[in-house]
């Protein structure tokens, strides 16, 4: 089989060159996962710009409301990081379909990646982090509501805390919400995950990998989900401008082999997103996503 891999050329808005936020990585993401022939053109799964139904499942409805009339008060726009241009908004609708085509692209086929998501610094009631939406939460609650499944776990292996999600379910007990975060990085506050692992500043490749097998296991008789959000941000290498960790390549390659290899040995569904990842030298940084999709093609069978 080969794996089911979901990309628009809409989750590039175009930002200026030089922007904090380095939107055409996504560009360049499809160009290196054609380029190692995991995909071509033809076969990505495209998806279109979610229905604000979906998005208000997460998110307070005039929140989303302001965001689909291309109306946002610029207090929010500063918290999420950026201006709420049309093209940025269609991005995140089509991103947030995104993850959930690859959740449903996963449950029927064991595993399927995005090219995007992991905007998880969205929280119920608006955008921060470079986040508009939620696209994990959107996909999870519109996955238990229309009964595909009956509960979720989020790893989220980002360099920063997912904050969002866990405020998002917090209260809700179908969701088990696991965070692996340099301890000393944005979010200021945190907030609080059913699963919080702290992790210290400068941390290598060795100890951050027995770290996430530790994690791991401690979920293996604990958590029995109908499937596995993974958020594999790549903001954890040494490289990368906003992270605080000092992963290599290699550690992030098998960060993705370890966590794919444990849900996918156990027959749970795994759908993954790509999270953050903030270096200044773009062509690595895209190469670098691509891993999460070289390793999820090894289980794709």
């Amino acid at each position: 089989m080969v794996l089911p891999i979901v990309h628009s050329p809409a989750y590039d808005a175009q930002f200026p060159s030089g922007h904090r936020f380095p939107m055409s990585k996504y560009r360049l993401l499809a160009d290196v996962i054609v380029g190692d022939g995991l995909a071509t053109r033809d076969s990505f799964h495209v998806p279109s710009p979610a229905p604000a139904n979906w998005v208000k499942l997460a998110h307070n409805a005039d929140y989303v409301d302001q965001v689909y009339a291309f109306d946002v008060p610029q207090k929010i726009q500063k918290l999420v990081g950026f201006e709420m241009t049309e093209k940025a908004i269609i991005r995140t609708q089509c991103a947030t379909t995104g993850t959930v085509m690859a959740a449903r692209l996963a449950l029927e086929t064991g595993i399927a990646c995005n090219t995007a998501g992991g905007s998880h610094h969205a929280n119920s009631l608006h955008g921060a982090g470079f986040c508009t939406f939620n696209d994990v939460a959107v996909a999870t609650r519109l996955l238990i509501s229309s009964g595909e499944i009956s509960n979720a776990l989020v790893f989220d292996t980002d360099v920063h805390q997912g904050d969002g999600t866990a405020e998002i379910f917090q209260n809700d007990d179908r969701v088990f919400t696991v965070s692996l975060h340099a301890d000393n990085n944005y979010p200021h506050p945190k907030q609080v995950s059913d699963l919080d692992v702290p992790l210290p500043d400068g941390m290598e490749d060795h100890a951050y990998l027995k770290t996430i097998t530790l994690t791991l296991e401690s979920l293996r008789d604990q958590i029995h989900p109908d499937i596995v959000f993974f958020n594999a941000g790549v903001d954890v290498h040494k490289d990368d401008r906003l992270g605080r960790l000092a992963l290599t390549d290699y550690g992030i390659e098998q960060r993705e082999r370890l966590v794919i290899s444990h849900f996918r040995s156990r027959g749970i569904p795994v759908c993954g997103v790509i999270g953050g990842g903030y270096s200044k030298d773009i062509e690595a940084l895209s190469k670098r996503h691509a891993i999460l999709h070289r390793v999820a093609a090894e289980f794709a069978y």
